[in-house]
């Protein structure tokens, strides 16, 4: 959109431009064009433009992809959106504060890509909104003011590096990929903005995120003063910076992401911390009647597909939401998909609902001994030849997981999930669907 047809808009609706709300136009056509190449459209995709204003950005993505959904604070300028795209089914409109907007519907439209210039005042709580792990994005492209962009993607030893880039940079791979000028805004910012692309990052150990960035949090509180300081007591805190190759006066700007993620795991005091599966753990081996007949190892078991025990547990808070867990991509069967709350095998000699016990304090740290039996489902290949037993429970304390174990976990509406499974059952592990149809078909009043 040319500068012209801005202010025409502008006109009709009524808006004049906030700086207060970050209100800065792009009237450049070819340098919309140039931030949406970008995202790498495929007509699969769904897009989600936070702040499109008058469309400049979003005229170059429609027509593109499967969907867009426009997510615009100002009501006046959602209203001419919807009027403007009305002929269009492809396209949603949502009047709503970007920092207020709920992400867990959008993991059933996947593949999902991000798109926004992001208005200067908010931009930190839009990214914290929409970029925090979990989120449902392959792919996202921001525009804000260059210093932020460059806080972003800055290093140990820059003047821009601090807890904006340790927290971004622990989920994204950032690229800065362009600079935009201030002429082409309409009205002319006194800053420069700049450009990146997020890409999602699986390259990095597991590791506490909740714990990640209280250390950061602390470390950053009073940059200026030495770590050991301002982080837990450690006694062989030289020990352990020796390992890093920093002197024992290290302040936190002197880290880099490795360096912190090995304080986390330092000062993770989890018993799960470390990778807890072991292919010689002993599990009872039934046969078809559910009689235990023998003990195996897990890896023996998997192995030759051997009849087994394992529990499920669906975890509920008071709005009927269900806890799902991301799953580590350090499992060996299903890594990087969603799963029940809480799941694990039935150890030698245990009985089923012992193990459901366990492995909701395990997983989950919640400490419940009253469980609700579902339901049971029969060995079969998408059980992985396991006897499992579905167990419900409500609970709505705090929550502590192993990183090892568990990526991730997030309540969702039941009627989400019902929608996510339909459009992507590839995203669950196979044990989760069957215990999801048998929860369906026995499901407790509400």
């Amino acid at each position: 959109m040319t500068e012209r047809e801005i202010r025409q808009v502008l006109h009709l609706t009524g808006v004049m431009p906030s700086r207060q709300l970050g209100q800065n136009f792009l009237t450049d056509a070819n340098t919309a064009r140039g931030i949406v190449d970008h995202l790498d459209l495929q007509p699969e995709d769904t897009v989600v433009e936070v702040g499109p204003g008058t469309g400049a950005l979003t005229g170059h993505v429609v027509g593109r992809v499967k969907k867009v959904i426009l997510v615009e604070f100002d009501s006046r300028l959602a209203a001419a959106l919807r009027e403007k795209f009305s002929h269009r089914t492809d396209i949603e409109v949502v009047h709503q504060d970007a920092v207020e907007f709920d992400l867990r519907s959008l993991f059933a439209h996947r593949p999902v890509k991000f798109i926004g210039n992001l208005p200067y005042a908010s931009g930190g709580a839009i990214m914290k909104n929409f970029l925090s792990v979990p989120h449902p994005f392959d792919r996202a492209v921001i525009m804000l003011q260059k210093e932020v962009i460059d806080r972003l993607s800055a290093s140990p030893g820059q003047s821009d590096y601090g807890l904006l880039s340790l927290r971004i940079q622990s989920a994204w791979h950032v690229e800065t990929v362009m600079e935009v000028p201030p002429e082409v805004f309409y009205p002319i910012p006194q800053v420069d903005s700049s450009v990146a692309v997020l890409l999602p990052r699986a390259d990095l150990p597991a590791f506490d995120r909740r714990l990640f960035d209280e250390l950061l949090r602390r470390g950053f509180g009073q940059r200026r003063k030495q770590l050991h300081k301002l982080l837990p007591r450690c006694d062989d805190w030289p020990t352990l910076v020796a390992k890093l190759g920093k002197p024992a006066t290290v302040r936190a700007e002197e880290l880099n992401l490795q360096q912190w993620l090995t304080l986390t795991h330092h000062f993770d005091d989890h018993p799960l911390k470390e990778i807890p599966q072991k292919g010689s753990e002993l599990f009872d081996v039934v046969d078809e009647n559910d009689r235990v007949v023998g003990q195996s190892t897990r890896a023996e078991i998997h192995a030759s597909n051997t009849l087994h025990r394992a529990v499920h547990i669906f975890v509920f808070n008071k709005r009927r939401d269900l806890l799902l867990q991301l799953r580590s991509r350090w499992k060996d069967n299903h890594p990087s998909v969603w799963d029940s709350s809480a799941a694990g095998h039935v150890d030698a000699g245990e009985d089923y609902l012992t193990c459901a016990v366990r492995e909701l304090k395990e997983e989950l740290g919640v400490e419940k001994e009253e469980l609700v039996e579902i339901g049971k489902i029969s060995p079969c290949k998408t059980t992985g030849w396991e006897f499992v037993t579905l167990y419900a429970v409500e609970y709505q304390g705090p929550l502590r997981f192993p990183c090892s174990e568990i990526d991730a976990i997030q309540w969702f509406p039941m009627l989400e999930i019902e929608k996510w499974l339909q459009n992507r059952p590839s995203d669950f592990a196979s044990g989760f669907i069957e215990c999801w149809k048998l929860f369906q078909e026995t499901r407790l009043p509400s």
